[in-house]
């Protein structure tokens, strides 16, 4: 079978920080598309299961080449050791389509590669050089007929063994729990302001509540019980995006002593005109909260004036 490709590139966990980098070097022998045997390739990321949009990175589009060298680091911020066992990095190389009859203007597939996270080692760059492969999702064949002529489409020469070129089929298991996202929080006490320092960073991987397939997101706090009107405060709202960047710090005027007895209620909102907002997700910190969430409140208690940055997973209760 025709070989469609490889695709060099490097991956690295940076654990502290729970970000994945992932610099594309270069593809090289890319099967020809255009009459001039030429093509116009990017890479498009993915990591699976997800949401499409939310998790989506793209490098530039090269153009004319068959041997594009991109040399470009894409970073997936939020990302967990749990996810590194559980995730796997798509990476789909298309070219931008430019024949007349393609009127949808739909970009073409080349083929693609796929990483499971868990191969790597935390803080430790791993090289790839990877063929390219075709793969089919079995969710979008249509049962049983089409699966058979596919299956019997199929080149491979050794069982186990990929041709590239071929085809392989991929059964989408699904059924993955319902992600509403990450936020990335900083707590503080300060006893020089006497109060608490929450900074609302930034948030990935939302779950999209707009028909355009994203959101428009900003965040609410409320520490209770018992604070009044002064309990309140919210983020700007972040316009067509399923990551916002945040930044922002908000002052809670509160003793050390009566932090024990409180909790910060974090909620996501997807910002609607003229209509309600929609509930994204949130999380409680707090002594009465469990695991993270407790721990992030008792670390921020135990070491004043330290600030103390920790992801959340959003939840939808």
């Amino acid at each position: 079978a025709a070989t469609l490709g490889a695709l060099e590139f490097s991956l690295l966990y940076d654990q502290e920080n729970s970000s994945l980098h992932c610099t594309l070097i270069k593809a090289k022998g890319l099967k020809p598309m255009d009459s001039n045997g030429l093509a116009d390739p990017y890479v498009k990321l993915h990591l699976l299961p997800g949401a499409s949009k939310s998790n989506k990175l793209r490098t530039k589009t090269l153009r004319n080449t068959r041997n594009p060298v991109w040399n470009e680091t894409l970073v997936y911020h939020g990302i967990t050791d749990e996810d590194m066992q559980r995730k796997t990095l798509r990476q789909a190389l298309e070219r931008i389509s430019v024949c007349d009859e393609d009127k949808f203007g739909h970009n073409e597939f080349i083929g693609e590669t796929r990483v499971s996270l868990k191969k790597l080692k935390a803080n430790q760059k791993k090289n790839f050089n990877i063929c390219l492969e075709r793969v089919i999702p079995v969710s979008s064949l249509a049962y049983p007929s089409a699966l058979s002529s596919a299956v019997n489409h199929l080149s491979c020469s050794a069982p186990g063994i990929p041709t590239f070129g071929c085809f392989l089929l991929q059964v989408d298991r699904g059924g993955d729990v319902e992600e509403r996202g990450k936020i990335l929080v900083s707590l503080m006490y300060s006893t020089q302001q006497g109060g608490l320092i929450v900074g609302i960073v930034r948030c990935v991987h939302l779950a999209a509540m707009d028909a355009n397939g994203y959101s428009d997101p900003f965040v609410k706090l409320w520490l209770k019980p018992d604070m009044g009107k002064k309990a309140k405060h919210k983020t700007q709202i972040k316009k067509k995006t399923l990551n916002p960047e945040f930044n922002e710090e908000f002052f809670y005027d509160i003793k050390h002593s009566d932090l024990a007895k409180k909790s910060l209620d974090i909620s996501v909102w997807d910002y609607d005109i003229g209509k309600s907002n929609d509930y994204i997700g949130g999380c409680q910190l707090g002594i009465t909260a469990k695991g993270e969430r407790l721990k992030h409140w008792y670390e921020c208690l135990k070491n004043k004036d330290k600030k103390i940055e920790r992801w959340h997973t959003l939840q939808n209760e």
